[in-house]
Protein backbone atom coordinates (compact mmCIF):
# COMPACT_ATOMS: atom_id res chain seq x y z
CA UNK A 1 0.00 0.00 0.00
CA UNK A 2 1.04 3.58 -0.70
CA UNK A 3 2.69 4.88 2.47
CA UNK A 4 2.02 8.56 1.69
CA UNK A 5 -1.70 8.24 0.92
CA UNK A 6 -3.12 5.23 2.78
CA UNK A 7 -5.85 3.21 1.14
CA UNK A 8 -9.07 3.40 3.13
CA UNK A 9 -11.33 1.47 0.74
CA UNK A 10 -10.56 -1.50 -1.52
CA UNK A 11 -13.00 -2.09 -4.42
CA UNK A 12 -14.72 -5.49 -4.55
CA UNK A 13 -12.89 -6.63 -7.70
CA UNK A 14 -9.50 -5.71 -6.23
CA UNK A 15 -10.37 -7.46 -2.96
CA UNK A 16 -11.27 -10.63 -4.85
CA UNK A 17 -8.04 -10.44 -6.85
CA UNK A 18 -5.90 -9.87 -3.75
CA UNK A 19 -7.51 -12.82 -1.97
CA UNK A 20 -7.20 -15.12 -4.99
CA UNK A 21 -3.50 -14.31 -5.40
CA UNK A 22 -2.94 -15.59 -1.85
CA UNK A 23 -5.19 -18.61 -2.22
CA UNK A 24 -7.67 -17.12 0.24
CA UNK A 25 -11.28 -16.06 0.40
CA UNK A 26 -11.95 -12.34 0.96
CA UNK A 27 -12.87 -12.88 4.66
CA UNK A 28 -9.62 -14.81 5.11
CA UNK A 29 -7.75 -11.86 3.59
CA UNK A 30 -8.95 -9.33 6.17
CA UNK A 31 -6.54 -10.30 9.02
CA UNK A 32 -3.61 -9.77 6.64
CA UNK A 33 -4.74 -6.16 6.09
CA UNK A 34 -5.00 -5.21 9.76
CA UNK A 35 -1.40 -3.95 9.91
CA UNK A 36 -2.18 -1.51 7.08
CA UNK A 37 -5.20 -0.32 9.06
CA UNK A 38 -2.99 0.23 12.12
CA UNK A 39 -0.77 2.47 9.97
CA UNK A 40 -3.78 4.77 9.48
CA UNK A 41 -3.97 5.47 13.23
CA UNK A 42 -2.94 8.88 14.56
CA UNK A 43 -2.16 8.26 18.22
CA UNK A 44 0.12 10.98 19.67
CA UNK A 45 -1.23 10.40 23.20
CA UNK A 46 -1.32 6.63 23.68
CA UNK A 47 1.02 5.54 20.87
CA UNK A 48 -1.22 2.44 20.73
CA UNK A 49 -2.17 1.76 17.12
CA UNK A 50 -5.51 0.02 16.61
CA UNK A 51 -6.62 -1.11 13.16
CA UNK A 52 -9.98 -2.41 11.97
CA UNK A 53 -10.80 -3.87 8.56
CA UNK A 54 -14.35 -4.71 7.49
CA UNK A 55 -16.11 -6.38 4.58
CA UNK A 56 -19.31 -4.62 3.54
CA UNK A 57 -22.24 -6.38 1.93
CA UNK A 58 -21.32 -4.82 -1.44
CA UNK A 59 -17.98 -6.69 -1.42
CA UNK A 60 -15.73 -3.71 -0.72
CA UNK A 61 -13.20 -3.68 2.12
CA UNK A 62 -13.14 -0.69 4.47
CA UNK A 63 -10.40 0.44 6.86
CA UNK A 64 -10.38 2.28 10.16
CA UNK A 65 -7.78 3.39 12.68
CA UNK A 66 -7.94 5.12 16.05
CA UNK A 67 -7.47 8.90 16.10
CA UNK A 68 -6.40 11.00 19.09
CA UNK A 69 -6.27 14.77 19.47
CA UNK A 70 -3.70 16.28 21.87
CA UNK A 71 -5.13 19.05 24.01
CA UNK A 72 -8.67 17.68 23.90
CA UNK A 73 -10.43 15.43 26.43
CA UNK A 74 -9.90 11.76 25.67
CA UNK A 75 -13.59 11.22 24.88
CA UNK A 76 -13.01 13.22 21.67
CA UNK A 77 -10.87 10.35 20.37
CA UNK A 78 -12.20 8.31 17.45
CA UNK A 79 -11.94 4.57 17.92
CA UNK A 80 -10.86 2.34 15.03
CA UNK A 81 -14.22 0.57 14.86
CA UNK A 82 -16.03 3.94 14.82
CA UNK A 83 -13.77 5.10 12.01
CA UNK A 84 -14.51 1.92 10.06
CA UNK A 85 -18.29 2.23 10.48
CA UNK A 86 -18.21 5.93 9.57
CA UNK A 87 -16.17 5.11 6.46
CA UNK A 88 -18.57 2.30 5.52
CA UNK A 89 -21.69 4.42 6.08
CA UNK A 90 -20.36 7.46 4.20
CA UNK A 91 -19.44 5.43 1.13
CA UNK A 92 -22.52 3.26 0.81
CA UNK A 93 -20.91 -0.07 1.59
CA UNK A 94 -24.29 -1.77 1.88
CA UNK A 95 -26.72 -2.38 4.73
CA UNK A 96 -24.54 -4.84 6.64
CA UNK A 97 -21.04 -5.36 7.92
CA UNK A 98 -20.37 -9.02 7.14
CA UNK A 99 -16.87 -9.56 8.59
CA UNK A 100 -14.50 -7.47 10.69
CA UNK A 101 -10.87 -8.06 11.66
CA UNK A 102 -9.36 -5.95 14.45
CA UNK A 103 -5.87 -5.73 15.90
CA UNK A 104 -7.10 -5.82 19.50
CA UNK A 105 -10.29 -6.86 21.23
CA UNK A 106 -12.88 -4.06 20.87
CA UNK A 107 -13.47 -2.05 24.02
CA UNK A 108 -16.96 -1.90 25.51
CA UNK A 109 -17.48 1.50 23.86
CA UNK A 110 -16.99 0.00 20.40
CA UNK A 111 -18.93 -3.19 21.10
CA UNK A 112 -21.85 -0.94 21.99
CA UNK A 113 -21.44 1.32 18.94
CA UNK A 114 -21.48 -1.75 16.69
CA UNK A 115 -24.99 -2.50 17.97
CA UNK A 116 -26.32 0.33 15.77
CA UNK A 117 -25.84 -1.94 12.72
CA UNK A 118 -28.72 -4.19 11.73
CA UNK A 119 -27.94 -7.89 12.06
CA UNK A 120 -24.72 -7.17 13.95
CA UNK A 121 -25.11 -10.27 16.11
CA UNK A 122 -24.40 -12.33 12.99
CA UNK A 123 -21.37 -10.29 11.90
CA UNK A 124 -18.21 -12.36 12.20
CA UNK A 125 -15.19 -10.95 14.01
CA UNK A 126 -11.55 -12.03 14.32
CA UNK A 127 -9.09 -10.47 16.76
CA UNK A 128 -5.59 -10.75 15.33
CA UNK A 129 -3.51 -10.19 18.47
CA UNK A 130 -5.02 -13.19 20.24
CA UNK A 131 -2.52 -16.04 20.66
CA UNK A 132 -3.67 -18.54 18.04
CA UNK A 133 -1.91 -19.87 14.98
CA UNK A 134 -4.91 -19.52 12.66
CA UNK A 135 -7.33 -16.93 14.05
CA UNK A 136 -10.93 -18.01 13.54
CA UNK A 137 -13.99 -15.82 13.10
CA UNK A 138 -16.73 -15.87 15.67
CA UNK A 139 -20.03 -13.96 15.87
CA UNK A 140 -19.91 -10.55 17.51
CA UNK A 141 -22.69 -11.73 19.81
CA UNK A 142 -20.06 -13.93 21.48
CA UNK A 143 -18.15 -10.86 22.73
CA UNK A 144 -21.24 -8.89 23.78
CA UNK A 145 -23.89 -11.32 25.08
CA UNK A 146 -27.22 -9.96 26.32
CA UNK A 147 -26.58 -6.74 24.40
CA UNK A 148 -28.58 -3.57 24.91
CA UNK A 149 -29.28 -2.06 21.51
CA UNK A 150 -31.51 0.03 19.26
CA UNK A 151 -34.54 -2.21 19.43
CA UNK A 152 -34.71 -1.91 23.18
CA UNK A 153 -35.76 1.67 22.42
CA UNK A 154 -36.94 1.80 18.79
CA UNK A 155 -39.38 0.13 16.43
CA UNK A 156 -37.81 -2.59 14.31
CA UNK A 157 -38.45 -0.71 11.07
CA UNK A 158 -36.45 2.34 12.19
CA UNK A 159 -33.37 2.76 9.92
CA UNK A 160 -30.01 2.10 11.57
CA UNK A 161 -26.58 3.54 10.78
CA UNK A 162 -25.86 1.76 7.49
CA UNK A 163 -29.38 2.29 6.18
CA UNK A 164 -30.76 5.30 4.33
CA UNK A 165 -31.94 8.23 6.44
CA UNK A 166 -34.06 11.05 5.09
CA UNK A 167 -34.51 13.55 7.90
CA UNK A 168 -36.84 16.19 6.49
CA UNK A 169 -34.88 19.32 7.33
CA UNK A 170 -34.97 22.80 5.86
CA UNK A 171 -32.66 25.71 6.58
CA UNK A 172 -34.27 28.62 8.37
CA UNK A 173 -33.68 32.17 7.13
CA UNK A 174 -29.95 32.17 7.88
CA UNK A 175 -29.72 35.92 7.45
CA UNK A 176 -31.49 35.99 10.82
CA UNK A 177 -30.34 32.84 12.54
CA UNK A 178 -26.90 31.81 11.33
CA UNK A 179 -23.76 33.05 12.98
CA UNK A 180 -20.06 32.57 12.57
CA UNK A 181 -16.70 33.68 13.80
CA UNK A 182 -14.90 36.52 12.01
CA UNK A 183 -12.78 35.58 9.02
CA UNK A 184 -9.93 37.91 9.99
CA UNK A 185 -7.94 34.99 11.37
CA UNK A 186 -7.78 33.35 7.93
CA UNK A 187 -4.58 33.72 5.89
CA UNK A 188 -4.67 36.06 2.91
CA UNK A 189 -6.67 34.61 0.03
CA UNK A 190 -8.70 32.13 2.06
CA UNK A 191 -11.43 34.63 2.96
CA UNK A 192 -12.42 34.89 -0.72
CA UNK A 193 -12.16 31.12 -1.12
CA UNK A 194 -14.58 30.65 1.78
CA UNK A 195 -17.02 33.14 0.29
CA UNK A 196 -16.89 31.41 -3.11
CA UNK A 197 -17.67 28.04 -1.57
CA UNK A 198 -20.07 29.15 1.17
CA UNK A 199 -23.26 27.94 -0.52
CA UNK A 200 -21.75 24.55 -1.33
CA UNK A 201 -20.57 24.16 2.28
CA UNK A 202 -24.07 24.94 3.53
CA UNK A 203 -25.60 22.50 1.04
CA UNK A 204 -23.26 19.67 2.06
CA UNK A 205 -23.73 20.29 5.79
CA UNK A 206 -27.52 20.17 5.31
CA UNK A 207 -27.18 16.92 3.34
CA UNK A 208 -25.12 15.47 6.19
CA UNK A 209 -27.74 16.52 8.74
CA UNK A 210 -30.49 14.94 6.64
CA UNK A 211 -28.50 11.68 6.61
CA UNK A 212 -27.75 11.67 10.34
CA UNK A 213 -28.80 8.87 12.69
CA UNK A 214 -30.41 10.58 15.67
CA UNK A 215 -33.44 8.48 16.63
CA UNK A 216 -32.93 8.76 20.40
CA UNK A 217 -32.63 12.53 20.79
CA UNK A 218 -34.40 13.71 17.64
CA UNK A 219 -31.54 16.19 17.17
CA UNK A 220 -30.01 15.57 13.73
CA UNK A 221 -26.92 17.52 12.70
CA UNK A 222 -24.22 17.57 10.07
CA UNK A 223 -20.85 19.22 9.46
CA UNK A 224 -19.10 20.14 6.23
CA UNK A 225 -15.39 21.04 6.19
CA UNK A 226 -13.46 22.82 3.46
CA UNK A 227 -9.72 22.66 2.92
CA UNK A 228 -7.40 25.32 1.53
CA UNK A 229 -8.02 24.04 -2.02
CA UNK A 230 -11.80 24.42 -1.75
CA UNK A 231 -12.49 20.67 -1.41
CA UNK A 232 -15.44 19.80 0.85
CA UNK A 233 -15.84 16.87 3.24
CA UNK A 234 -19.02 16.15 5.19
CA UNK A 235 -19.94 14.09 8.24
CA UNK A 236 -23.24 13.05 9.83
CA UNK A 237 -24.10 12.72 13.50
CA UNK A 238 -24.55 9.05 14.56
CA UNK A 239 -26.12 8.20 17.90
CA UNK A 240 -25.80 5.07 20.01
CA UNK A 241 -28.59 3.54 22.08
CA UNK A 242 -26.17 3.81 25.02
CA UNK A 243 -25.59 7.53 24.22
CA UNK A 244 -21.88 7.85 25.15
CA UNK A 245 -20.47 5.99 22.12
CA UNK A 246 -22.28 8.40 19.76
CA UNK A 247 -20.21 9.87 16.90
CA UNK A 248 -20.22 13.65 16.65
CA UNK A 249 -20.68 15.14 13.17
CA UNK A 250 -17.38 17.01 13.37
CA UNK A 251 -15.62 13.69 14.12
CA UNK A 252 -17.36 12.06 11.15
CA UNK A 253 -16.35 14.96 8.89
CA UNK A 254 -12.72 14.58 10.01
CA UNK A 255 -12.92 10.88 9.08
CA UNK A 256 -14.20 11.88 5.63
CA UNK A 257 -11.32 14.35 5.35
CA UNK A 258 -8.77 11.66 6.16
CA UNK A 259 -10.32 9.05 3.85
CA UNK A 260 -10.18 11.52 0.96
CA UNK A 261 -6.47 12.10 1.60
CA UNK A 262 -6.92 15.56 3.08
CA UNK A 263 -3.58 15.59 4.89
CA UNK A 264 -2.85 17.66 7.99
CA UNK A 265 -5.77 19.16 9.87
CA UNK A 266 -4.29 22.64 9.53
CA UNK A 267 -5.39 22.61 5.88
CA UNK A 268 -9.03 22.88 7.02
CA UNK A 269 -10.00 26.55 6.70
CA UNK A 270 -13.81 26.60 6.94
CA UNK A 271 -16.65 24.59 8.41
CA UNK A 272 -20.43 24.74 8.51
CA UNK A 273 -22.56 23.04 11.15
CA UNK A 274 -26.28 22.52 10.53
CA UNK A 275 -28.44 21.67 13.53
CA UNK A 276 -31.78 22.53 15.11
CA UNK A 277 -31.85 25.58 17.36
CA UNK A 278 -32.43 25.25 21.09
CA UNK A 279 -32.55 21.43 21.15
CA UNK A 280 -31.52 19.28 24.11
CA UNK A 281 -28.52 17.93 22.17
CA UNK A 282 -26.40 20.65 20.53
CA UNK A 283 -23.13 20.26 18.67
CA UNK A 284 -21.94 23.86 18.29
CA UNK A 285 -19.73 24.23 21.36
CA UNK A 286 -18.13 20.81 20.88
CA UNK A 287 -17.49 21.48 17.19
CA UNK A 288 -15.89 24.83 18.01
CA UNK A 289 -13.67 23.26 20.64
CA UNK A 290 -12.46 20.50 18.34
CA UNK A 291 -11.87 22.73 15.32
CA UNK A 292 -10.11 25.36 17.43
CA UNK A 293 -7.73 22.64 18.59
CA UNK A 294 -7.04 20.86 15.29
CA UNK A 295 -7.07 23.87 12.96
CA UNK A 296 -7.05 27.19 14.86
CA UNK A 297 -7.53 29.29 11.73
CA UNK A 298 -10.69 27.43 10.71
CA UNK A 299 -13.86 29.51 10.50
CA UNK A 300 -17.01 27.78 11.78
CA UNK A 301 -20.46 28.93 10.68
CA UNK A 302 -23.58 27.55 12.36
CA UNK A 303 -26.89 27.42 10.51
CA UNK A 304 -30.13 26.31 12.10
CA UNK A 305 -32.68 24.06 10.47
CA UNK A 306 -36.25 23.03 11.13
Amino acid sequence: MNEEIPKYIIPASEAESMAKSRGLTVPQLLPFLVKSAQDIARVPISNFHVGAVGLGSDGRIFFGGNIEFPGLPLNHSIHAEQFLITNLAAHGGGPKLLYIAVSAAPCGHCRQFLQELRGISDTQIVITDQPQENPDYKPISSILPDAFGPFDLLDHDMPLILEKHENELLLVDYSLYSHNEKTSKLPNGYTELVKENEKNLEKEALAAARASHAPYSGCPSGVALMDCEGKVYKGSYMESAAYNPSMMPVQAALVAYMVAGGGGYERIVAAVLVEKEGMMVRQEDTARLMLKNVSPKCELKVIYCT
